[in-house]
């Protein structure tokens, strides 16, 4: 019987975005396989977390294909990016969090792939006239980030209702982020 790794990333994934601090015998059973059998695909926590980095930065990256980001208006492809980011929010939550994956020298380059792509979407909308100009980028790229995983636990936490999730971070982002017109 071969080992399916997408699914047990998705299981570890699913687990660890509720508790961050599960062990490697919790992530096992919660993937339907013995510890030793994940020991061999995934050599301790950190190599499993370098997995699932992986498999968040395939996701992120997909859902920026999805959102078309360069097509219409800024604020329809922010609505666009958030909808398409909503099924890897609690990833994309759990690995923000992982210091192990943004200290010294090993940084996978993904992240910084990430940053620019979002990145440039804010500055065209600012070159639009769609987004403030006196936030960086880099500023609006973070605060987005916060958004997306702020609200992935909230929704986990029961807080926040699952379908309010979209509205609630494209409402605040925009808020923020939109162009006041001078009167």
């Amino acid at each position: 019987m071969s080992l399916d790794r997408e699914q047990v990333l998705r299981s570890a994934a699913a687990l660890l975005t509720r508790k961050s601090t599960a062990t490697m015998d919790e992530v096992a059973r919660a993937a339907g396989i013995g510890r030793a059998t994940l020991h061999r695909h995934f050599a301790g926590r950190d190599a499993l977390v370098r997995a699932l980095e992986e498999l968040g930065i395939r996701e992120v990256e997909a859902a920026l294909d999805t959102a078309a980001l360069d097509e219409g208006p800024a604020e329809d492809a922010l609505r666009r990016l958030v909808a398409a980011v909503e099924p890897s929010a609690g990833l994309l939550s759990f690995l923000v969090t992982e210091n192990q994956l943004f200290e010294g020298d090993a940084v996978n380059e993904g992240w910084n792939r990430l940053d620019a792509r979002v990145a440039a979407f804010f500055r065209s909308g600012q070159e639009r006239g769609e987004f403030r100009i006196d936030l960086t980028p880099a500023w609006l790229t973070e605060a987005f980030y916060g958004l997306v995983s702020s609200g992935a636990w909230a929704v986990q936490a029961g807080s926040v209702a699952s379908q309010d999730f979209q509205y609630m971070i494209t409402e605040l982002m925009l808020g923020g982020a939109r162009r006041s017109v001078e009167k």
